[in-house]
């Protein structure tokens, strides 16, 4: 019984502890983004190495807060690349991917000073691949496709200052991780 009841009473102070933090993502807020990422859900598999890092940016403004207490959605147009080569002895391929979208995301503080969120993608993914190295000079292979894309993504950005924080997200898009620098002003 005692057990119980100072594991109600931790958690009676945990989730008090919660709710008594401050939104970090405010109407008014415009954030930039700039990332790195790490594993392509496109690009894997044997002979693929990678030639540019996937990169990203986006500029998110909150669009609206106060949902329940603490919560808030933003909006970003948003901006990933990322160029892959295929080789074998004398020959390969050169991939680059691009994709343009807007993303919006729903963010709720847990733990002061850290802004963690949830949200979609919907853009255009624009895709060329052509050939590197001595194939048949017939040939030529290069070409170019786009498509609708979307992306789940969730996320949490650590302000270190006021207006400067270090982000980490996790999904499907030009990177399955990325993570870099928010600024906010």
């Amino acid at each position: 019984m005692k057990k119980i009841l100072m594991l109600l009473t931790f958690v009676l102070f945990a989730a008090s502890q919660l709710m008594a933090q401050d939104p970090s993502f405010q109407k008014g807020d415009n954030v930039i983004n700039l990332g790195i990422g790490f594993g392509s859900p496109i690009y894997h598999g044997t002979g693929y190495k990678m030639a540019v890092p996937p990169i990203s940016a986006s500029y998110e403004f909150c669009i609206v807060d106060g949902i329940a207490k603490k919560g808030a959605v933003g909006i970003a147009p948003y901006m990933g690349f990322s160029s892959y080569k295929w080789k074998s002895d004398d020959w390969g391929y050169r991939y680059s991917n691009i994709i343009l979208g807007a993303r919006g995301a729903f963010h709720y503080p847990f733990v002061d000073k850290l802004d963690t969120y949830a949200g979609l993608l919907l853009g255009w993914r624009i895709t060329s691949a052509s050939d590197i190295g001595t194939i048949d000079t017939e040939y030529g292979y290069n070409t170019k496709s786009g498509g609708f894309q979307h992306a789940e993504f969730i996320g949490a950005r650590y302000y270190f200052a006021n207006n400067f924080a270090g982000f980490a997200e996790l999904g499907y898009g030009i990177s399955w991780f990325t993570f870099g620098l928010s600024f906010k002003f």
